[in-house]
C-alpha cells in the first residue's frame, strides 16, 4: 500500500486552505447579505436612507437653515441634525453618544510621565461606546419587532383568510402592509342566514403602522356589530361615521371606506363611497365605470349624510376595489403609479380569475416602483361575475 509523502500532504493541506477561504467568505457574504445582489442591497440602502431622512427632517427647520451661508451655516446644519438624531435616544444613550463623539475626536494622545511614554487611544473607547449604543438600540428594535409580529398575527384574525363561497361569483382579496401592521381593512361576508345579501368593504385609516392598526381594529368591531342591524347602506355608513368621529382625534385620523351590498337574487349592487379611491367596474363588453357616490371619509363630520349609488352586475363583469397605496406607489424619481394606470391595468386584464387579476396588478406596480420602498399599505378586493 502506498502512502502520501510529507510534501504531498503539505501541498494538499495548502490547497484545502486556499480553496476553503473563498468558500467560507462566500458563505459569510450570503449570510450577511441575505442572498441579495449588490444592486438590490444598494436600492434597499437608498430606500431606507430616504425613510430615515424623512423621519429626522421633521425636527429640522430647513427654511431657517437654508438662509445661513458659509462655515457658520454648515455648523448650524450639523448642530440641528445632531440634535434631531440624539433626541430620538433616551437621556442615558444621548450621554453615551456625546462621549463617543468627543472621545473619537480626541483620537490618540501621547504623554510623558517621569520619563515614561504613555499612549492613550481615546478613539477606540469612543468606538466601543458607539457599539454599546448600537447594541442597546438593536435590543429595543428586536423587542418592538417581536411585539409587532404578535400584533400582526392578531390583525390577521380580524380579516378573513378566505373569501365566502358564493355560487356564480369569484372573489379574492389581498393586503400588503407598508410596515409590520396595517391601517387597511377588507372584508366580505353574508348579511343574512338565507345567503341573499353579500357585504363588501375596503377601508383605509389615515396614517400607517400601530395607530392606524388600532383604529382599524375598532372599525372592524363596529362594522360587524352594526352591519346586520342597518337596513341600507346610507344608514350603515352614518352609524360607522358617528362611531369614527368619536375616535378620530378631531378628524386627524379619518377613515376612507367603500361599502357595498350585493343582492344575490337581483345582482343589484348598492354602495357608499366615503372618500375612498373610486373602484373600477369593468363591464363584460370591455367598458369601465367608476363607483363614486357617497360622501366624506368617516371621522370628519358627525352630521354627514351619505348618498348611495347602485348598479346592476351581469356575467363577465369585474369589480376591482383598492386602497390608495396602489395608485400612490412611487418610483425612484418620486413619480406616482397613478389612478389612470390602475384603470388601464384593470381594462387590460386578460385573466378574469380574481386571484390572477390581483397578482397581475400588484406585479405591474412592483415593476413600476422598482427597488423603491413601499410607502403605504396596499389592499385589493376583486369580484368577478361568472
Amino acid at each position: 500500500m502506498s502512502t502520501a509523502q510529507p510534501h504531498d500532504r503539505a501541498t494538499e493541506d495548502t490547497g484545502r486552505r486556499r480553496w476553503g477561504r473563498p468558500r467560507r467568505l462566500g458563505r459569510f457574504w450570503r449570510r450577511l447579505s441575505d442572498g441579495l445582489e449588490v444592486q438590490q442591497l444598494w436600492d434597499q440602502f437608498r430606500s431606507e436612507a430616504r425613510t430615515s431622512y424623512e423621519l429626522y427632517r421633521v425636527d429640522v427647520d430647513g427654511e431657517d437653515l437654508g438662509r445661513i451661508r458659509g462655515p457658520r451655516g454648515w455648523m448650524r446644519v450639523a448642530h440641528a441634525w445632531f440634535w434631531a438624531i440624539a433626541m430620538k435616544l433616551s437621556p442615558a444613550r444621548r450621554v453615551l453618544l456625546v462621549l463617543a463623539v468627543v472621545l473619537g475626536i480626541m483620537g490618540e494622545w501621547h504623554f510623558i510621565v517621569r520619563d515614561y511614554d504613555l499612549d492613550l487611544n481615546f478613539r477606540g473607547v469612543g468606538f466601543l461606546l458607539l457599539f454599546v449604543v448600537l447594541v442597546l438600540e438593536l435590543a429595543d428594535r428586536v423587542t418592538m419587532k417581536r411585539d409587532l409580529q404578535i400584533a400582526r398575527e392578531i390583525q390577521r384574525w380580524l380579516v378573513p383568510e378566505e373569501p365566502p363561497r358564493v355560487p356564480g361569483l369569484d372573489i379574492a382579496f389581498t393586503t400588503r402592509p407598508a410596515n409590520t401592521v396595517s391601517g387597511d381593512y377588507y372584508d366580505a361576508f353574508l348579511l343574512d342566514d338565507a345567503g341573499n345579501r353579500l357585504l363588501l368593504v375596503v377601508a383605509d385609516v389615515a396614517g400607517k403602522s400601530v395607530p392606524a392598526a388600532l383604529l382599524m381594529a375598532s372599525f372592524q368591531a363596529c362594522l360587524h356589530s352594526c352591519a346586520r342591524d342597518c337596513g341600507d347602506m346610507p344608514m350603515l355608513a352614518e352609524r360607522l361615521n358617528e362611531f369614527a368621529c368619536t375616535r378620530s382625534l378631531g378628524g386627524q385620523r379619518f377613515t376612507t371606506v367603500f361599502l357595498a351590498e350585493l343582492d344575490l337574487t337581483t345582482m343589484v349592487l348598492r354602495y357608499v363611497n366615503a372618500g375612498h379611491e373610486h373602484p373600477v367596474l369593468r363591464r363584460s363588453d370591455g367598458g369601465t365605470e367608476r363607483l363614486e357616490d357617497g360622501g366624506l371619509p368617516f371621522g370628519i363630520d358627525p352630521e354627514q349624510r351619505y348618498q348611495s349609488g347602485s348598479t346592476t352586475l351581469v356575467p363577465g363583469d369585474l369589480l376591482f376595489v383598492f386602497s390608495d397605496g396602489l395608485a400612490e406607489a412611487v418610483d425612484a424619481g418620486d413619480h406616482e403609479f397613478g389612478d389612470a394606470r390602475v384603470v388601464d391595468a384593470v381594462r387590460g386584464l386578460s385573466d378574469t380569475h380574481t386571484d390572477a387579476a390581483i397578482r397581475s396588478l400588484i406585479a405591474r406596480v412592483d415593476a413600476f416602483v422598482g427597488g423603491t420602498r413601499q410607502s403605504d399599505d396596499i389592499t385589493c378586493l376583486a369580484l368577478h361575475v361568472e
